[in-house]
């Protein structure tokens, strides 16, 4: 049986979505974007990929955020993407913002990886091939090198956007000071750095405390907000223990560590005080990050088109009265 074309639905706009600036730009992104770190790799059923990436931009996820090295294996989520892209999401590219990165390790050898014109600039020739695209929306700087100039790697990105295959750059997980030297640079060359992309959740707060959130404000960026469910610690997966299926049980990148009784004590906790709201964990952790006018969006992961679904309803209520505010920052304390 041959699958239908793929018509996107007529009430995308209409069903809940809602849209953020970035920062003082022209850029307008959903509040809850798609994430292809995982579940979307070659060792994922590509008909599977196909349905969450429908259904996300069904219901006005607009925005996909990728980068060279999700899988696994390297490349593949990307290339998963293409494949749809070509085969259903092209008729609504103008539609779509895309993003990706380079920085983290690629391939062997010494210009696989960091931050030097060389791997930034190999690494989106290979991205864009393996997404069927011309350009990107954004693209990162997956992270600070701190033995190749930083001039280097920002007037790389400023020649990338000049030629034309990204319209935008972006930075991620740099440190205060760097960020800060990197904001005025792109700015002075009329390339500024619109996205600014950091671990932040209830469980972890450095962008916070280190003055990024600040300083990003201040400098007219956008903030996104990646593990926002803490890699599935702030879901109901983990709050009686560690489940033989869970990622913690198969090794990944969240270990069993990271579950700490004082850990499980909050997560137990914050489980209760959403429970009072309405919601669920994961719904109250998103809310609570959105709650914040100046946090773009939030990516969420995808296993299912069911989790995704579960995802967007944190959109239903995201105020938080000042007594609930105290009490979470009593529980998290």
């Amino acid at each position: 049986m041959i699958a239908p074309v793929y018509v996107a639905a007529e009430n995308r706009y209409d069903c809940g979505m809602q849209y953020r600036r970035a920062g003082r730009s022209g850029v307008m992104l959903p509040a809850i974007s798609l994430g292809l770190w995982h579940n979307f790799g070659d060792v994922d059923a590509l008909s599977l990929s196909r349905k969450k990436l429908h259904y996300a931009f069904d219901h006005g996820i607009t925005h996909f955020d990728l980068a060279n090295n999700y899988g696994p294996s390297y490349g593949s989520a990307e290339e998963t993407f293409g494949q749809i892209m070509k085969s259903s999401l092209a008729p609504y590219r103008d539609e779509l913002f895309i993003s990706t990165k380079a920085g983290h390790d690629m391939w062997p050898g010494p210009y696989g990886n960091w931050g030097s014109r060389k791997h930034l600039m190999a690494s989106l020739e290979q991205s864009l091939k393996r997404m069927n695209l011309e350009y990107v929306d954004v693209f990162y700087s997956h992270r600070y090198d701190p033995e190749t100039p930083l001039e280097e790697t920002l007037q790389t990105l400023v020649d990338i956007v000049h030629q034309g295959k990204a319209l935008y750059v972006g930075l991620s997980k740099y440190p205060l000071e760097a960020y800060l030297f990197a904001s005025r640079f792109l700015k002075e060359r009329d390339v500024p750095c619109l996205l600014y992309q950091g671990r932040y959740s209830m469980l972890v707060r450095e962008p916070e405390s280190q003055g990024i959130l600040q300083a990003v404000r201040e400098n007219g960026a956008g903030f996104v907000a990646f593990s926002p469910l803490a890699q599935g610690l702030l879901t109901n997966r983990y709050l009686h223990g560690i489940p033989e299926d869970s990622r913690i049980a198969r090794g990944g990148f969240l270990k069993k560590e990271a579950l700490t009784p004082e850990v499980l004590r909050k997560i137990q906790a914050l489980n209760e005080h959403a429970r009072l709201r309405g919601q669920s964990l994961a719904e109250m952790a998103l809310a609570w990050l959105l709650k914040d006018a100046s946090i773009t969006s939030v990516l969420v992961g995808a296993s299912s088109v069911e989790q995704l679904g579960d995802s967007l309803k944190a959109l239903d209520n995201l105020s938080f009265e000042e007594e609930e505010l105290q009490r979470i920052e009593e529980i998290l304390a």
